[in-house]
């Protein structure tokens, strides 16, 4: 697996800080979530960040 780039990793940071109710454990709810509180146009980066988001909340749901 492959390390995220930099703006990967800050941009989902700041999205889990301001919305943290708006991310779950499912990919398909986080692009979707992504795409909206985001102005990003392309679809590689928009999945790269909610992948991301997705690994950092399944980290944190207790076991």
């Amino acid at each position: 697996m492959a390390i995220k780039p930099a703006y990967v990793k800050k941009t989902g940071n700041i999205l889990l800080e301001r919305y943290p109710d708006a991310f779950t454990t499912d990919f398909e709810q986080n692009k979707d979530s992504v795409e909206k509180l985001t102005n990003i146009d392309s679809k590689g980066v928009r999945n790269r960040i909610a992948g991301y988001v997705t690994r950092k909340k399944g980290a944190q749901v207790p076991a």
